[in-house]
């Protein structure tokens, strides 16, 4: 494989985009709030996860049957390393979040509306297991947050200063390189 093919590309870009809305939806909780602002960011928190949730499997399914691009032969075995680690950390971590989004919305005090009809607080609150689960999820979200900082410098530093096409080629999303181009 070449070239990740375009519908890969265009879930990459609209996992990020939904990603880094939910993060900044999700950094509203810390500071002071309204009970009705923060259930209305919570579900709004939630709507995003779901959505990002739905694009994660739908992602899993096209990298598991397509595959990747090899990474370019002159990267040094360092970097092809991180790439790939930096990669699966992205992906474990992002499942992570997913399950303990689910399992602390399950298991929230206040009821989280998803697409304003659907109550993903569905058992008993349970202080103890949403604090435990609620500190993975804070913990996968600040180590997310490292990765994905990470993936950008990397794209950059591919992009200006070893001038391959790794990062043209993702930003191409409406084509994608076949073996024959």
């Amino acid at each position: 494989m070449i070239d990740y093919f375009k519908t890969q590309k265009i879930i990459h870009w609209l996992m990020a985009i939904m990603i880094m809305l939910d993060l900044n939806v999700a950094q509203k909780f810390g500071g002071d709030m309204e009970l009705l602002d923060r259930l209305e960011s919570r579900a709004d928190h939630a709507t995003a996860g779901l959505i990002v949730t739905f694009l994660f499997i739908l992602r899993m399914i096209l990298r598991y049957r397509y595959g990747a691009p090899e990474l370019p032969a002159t990267m040094p075995k360092w970097q092809v390393i991180s790439a790939k680690a930096g990669h699966y950390g992205l992906y474990i971590l992002m499942a992570g979040l997913i399950i303990t989004g689910i399992i602390s919305a399950s298991f929230a005090s206040d009821t989280i509306m998803i697409f304003g009809s659907y109550d993903l607080a569905f058992f008993t609150h349970n202080e103890n297991l949403f604090s435990i689960i609620r500190n993975v999820h804070e913990f996968c979200t600040n180590a997310i947050i490292a990765l994905i900082i990470i993936h950008i410098l990397a794209a950059l530093y591919h992009h200006f200063v070893v001038k391959d096409q790794t990062t043209l080629n993702m930003t191409k999303f409406w084509t994608s390189k076949t073996q024959t181009d």
